[in-house]
Formats: structure tokens, C-alpha cells, sequence
């Protein structure tokens, strides 16, 4: 393995857990519109995609309008329901520290991901933020990835992207980069391919950790 200049970081699930606020706010929609609910398996394999593609899959032409249910229910409860996973923090601040580049490759927009950066004194940590806002495709597309690799100048054997779903980890190999899988995402359990793909499979993960300190010794090996 090429040495690793980069380490490209999901958000949702991979740093931060939002999963509860993200089931929350999905509970919400179907009860205002007074649609039935999906299982909770159905919506955990939708995390990592753009919430506009998942809500025009449900709710065709209501998506705009779900969306700002969806976000309206989040803005006073956004911070009492999310938390930094453990040991994320101090990866952060000890790549940063060893040279590497930290970024931001996400699904999110680019207003709450700042927001809570910056809420967590993590911003000044990460050289560049990818969001949706930033990109015409999205995950699994590679277009993020490749704009993260072209705002930092380094070819995709420099980088590796750890996320916690298929849409991290096929967007990933999409672009020629290493994957590596998160194992204390609950988006892990609505989306068992990941860890059963055969070798060989876009689905299947470089690298599984099930502790953020074990990304450290991986580079190491590197």
C-alpha cells in the first residue's frame, strides 16, 4: 500500500452518532404525513445517501416538503441527541498531529456539518469539508471523493475513506481508494453485504476497525 497522505472521514455514523436523531427525524415525517412507517432495517440501509434521494424514493413530489419536516423537528434537539463516538476525538487530533491531511466527505450539508464542527472545536482539524452542497452526484458516485483528492492534491493511492455504509464504502472504491468500515455504526446492521461481500466485491471493505485507535495502527503498517 502506497503511503497515505489522507484520511477522508464520513460524518454521520463514523464521527459523530446521529443515528437516533436521524431515526427520530424520519418517525416524525411518517407521522405528519400519516404514512405508513418503515422498518427501522429499511431506513438504516439508507444512511450515507442524500436525504432529497431517499425522500423522492418515498414521498415522490413531497419531497421537498418532508424534508422540511424532517429538518424543522431536528433544529432544537440537534445537540442534545448527537455525541462524538469514543476515541474519534483524539484520531482526529493525532493524524493532524503526524502530518496526515483530515477531511470531510459527506452527504450532509455543509451549514450542520460546520455547525457541529465547530460545536465539537473539530474544524480546525480538517483541511477541507465535502458536503452534498458541493457536488452534483453523490455518494456512491466517486465525484466527492475525487474532489476531495483534487482539493489536496494527492492521488487516490494516497488517500484511505473510513465510513460506516455502502454508499462510504462504494464511493470509496469508485474513486481507486481504500475503504475502511466502521463497526460501531448501527447502519452496519442494515447492511450485512458489506461484511459478507466476497473478495473482489465493491461492496466489501479494505480494512473493518472496531476501535477508532486501530486506524493509527493500520497507517503504521502502511
Amino acid at each position: 500500500m502506497k503511503k497515505i497522505k489522507a484520511v477522508l472521514f464520513d460524518f454521520d455514523g463514523t464521527i459523530f452518532d446521529t443515528n437516533k436523531l436521524i431515526l427520530e427525524s424520519w418517525k416524525e415525517v411518517f407521522r405528519v404525513k400519516n404514512a405508513a412507517e418503515k422498518s427501522e432495517s429499511e431506513i438504516l440501509a439508507t444512511f450515507g445517501e442524500p436525504l432529497l434521494v431517499t425522500m423522492e424514493k418515498w414521498f415522490p413530489g413531497e419531497a421537498d416538503e418532508c424534508i422540511s419536516i424532517y429538518r424543522n423537528y431536528q433544529k432544537n434537539i440537534f445537540f442534545e441527541m448527537i455525541e462524538i463516538y469514543p476515541g474519534m476525538e483524539e484520531l482526529i487530533k493525532k493524524l493532524k498531529a503526524l502530518g496526515y491531511f483530515n477531511a470531510i466527505v459527506t452527504s450532509r450539508l455543509t451549514s450542520s456539518t460546520i455547525d457541529t464542527l465547530e460545536k465539537y472545536d473539530l474544524r480546525r482539524y480538517f483541511d477541507i469539508v465535502v458536503t452534498c452542497d458541493d457536488t452534483d452526484r453523490h455518494k456512491p458516485d466517486p465525484e466527492p471523493v475525487l474532489l476531495a483528492l483534487s482539493k489536496l492534491d494527492i492521488s487516490e493511492e494516497e488517500a484511505i475513506m473510513i465510513g460506516d455504509s455502502k454508499f462510504d464504502i462504494l464511493c470509496a472504491h469508485n474513486a481507486g481508494v481504500k475503504a475502511m468500515l466502521v463497526a460501531w455504526s448501527q447502519a452496519m446492521s442494515g447492511a450485512p453485504e458489506m461484511t459478507e461481500a466476497p473478495e473482489g466485491s465493491p461492496y466489501r471493505p479494505d480494512f473493518i476497525i472496531d476501535r477508532a485507535d486501530l486506524l493509527l495502527e493500520i497507517l503504521s503498517q502502511g
